[in-house]
């Protein structure tokens, strides 16, 4: 063959070859960036980085509260309005009678609150509105009672009699209440303040009746970088649940294990034996320190009665009130202190991931009458 063909194919080959890597240069440069690696916020994958959100600080949450609590109305102010009209006629009074009666303050508070406003009115007349706001501001600041204890209690226990696991077992919280009422949110809301108030968190899912409990308490266990024990097994004995997340939370040596149970209120019998059989299971570990009993506050009366449910079953210590913002009437704070003896601890408003801080007595009757 000619050398000159040799050549001219040699030369083909070599203009091909160029054109095709110009080509692929090209394509490359237009396809859009691969996109980055999802950052995973579950505290099961250790090998992967990890992004948690950072809770909102407890003076930080506790003033956003307060602006959407008084920006969200209470029957103090439209008690206040009356009062403030000047001479009152008996129509008057019996406008502000029925705005505390409708407020959930019950007919027994109402009573003695409605005879303390008309004795100090009388003294001091009513005239002056900040004398009459005065007066209301002392007599709500009462029944709400800022000298109730509202703290948690996160010390943590002696091990009990028998105990032979690993660590030392860390200060128990179990979250009882109806389904609805928020509590597995709650949960995780709570395990934020926790960790805003720098102790470290085990979570167990023990409402095993309704699959989506646990997978949200999961999600919240991702969230915020908390680890949360929880059974395969839908319909799994809770008490065998909690049990295992209190030994979880001794072997890591964490400070709380918050404990979410089941809602459900299908009969006061079968209540008391599935809430009562997990204190008693957990406390093999070490005693539960602390019940808290979540409260839908739009619920009034009727959150009473469940109350009353929940006490007689398990013995609670605290209260949480969610969804204190909107319809809430307020008087429910009072109610439920009184029927019960236990302090509101904690209150809710709103649905975002820090709308939950420490029940600040004057705070709230601030904002009643705000």
């Amino acid at each position: 063959m000619d050398p000159l063909l040799y050549v001219l194919i040699a030369v083909l080959v070599v203009l091909a070859t160029g054109i095709t890597v110009l080509l692929v240069r090209r394509h490359r440069a237009q396809l859009p960036p691969a996109p980055e690696r999802e950052q995973i916020t579950g505290p099961e994958e250790a090998a992967e980085p990890v992004l948690h959100e950072i809770p909102e600080s407890i003076p930080g949450r506790m003033q956003r509260l307060r602006a959407r609590l008084a920006g969200s109305g209470g029957f103090g102010r439209a008690v206040l309005s009356v009062l403030s009209r000047g001479d009152l006629t008996e129509a008057d009074w019996e406008e502000i009678e029925d705005t505390l009666l409708t407020s959930d303050l019950g007919i027994e508070v109402t009573t003695t609150l409605m005879e303390e406003l008309r004795t100090q009115a009388k003294v001091l007349g009513t005239s002056d509105p900040e004398a009459v706001r005065s007066v209301l501001r002392a007599e709500l600041l009462r029944l709400v009672d800022p000298t109730m204890d509202r703290s948690l209690n996160l010390t943590k226990p002696a091990a009990a009699e028998g105990f032979n696991g690993d660590g030392a077992p860390a200060a128990a919280v179990l979250m009882v209440g109806v389904n609805g009422t928020g509590k597995t949110t709650t949960c995780g809301k709570l395990a934020r303040v926790l960790l805003a108030q720098e102790h470290s968190v085990v979570m167990g899912a023990a409402d095993t009746f309704r699959a989506a409990a646990a997978e949200q308490l999961a999600t919240w266990g991702e969230r915020v970088g908390v680890a949360v024990v929880r059974s395969d097994r839908q319909g799994a004995d809770p008490a065998s649940v909690a049990f295992d997340a209190a030994q979880e939370a001794a072997a890591q040596g964490v400070d709380v294990v918050l404990v979410d149970t089941a809602g459900r209120l299908q009969n006061k019998a079968g209540l008391m034996d599935e809430l009562g059989k997990i204190k008693r299971v957990m406390g093999k570990i070490a005693p539960v320190g602390e019940i808290l009993l979540v409260l839908d506050a739009t619920t009034g009366q009727n959150g009473l009665r469940q109350a009353q449910v929940f006490s007689e079953a398990v013995g609670v210590t605290g209260i949480v009130l969610t969804k204190m913002d909107g319809t809430a009437k307020g008087g429910i704070v009072v109610t439920v202190q009184r029927e019960l003896g236990v302090p509101v601890k904690l209150v809710g408003l709103g649905e975002g991931a820090d709308d939950l801080a420490p029940f600040d007595p004057e705070a709230f009757v601030d904002a009643l009458l705000a």
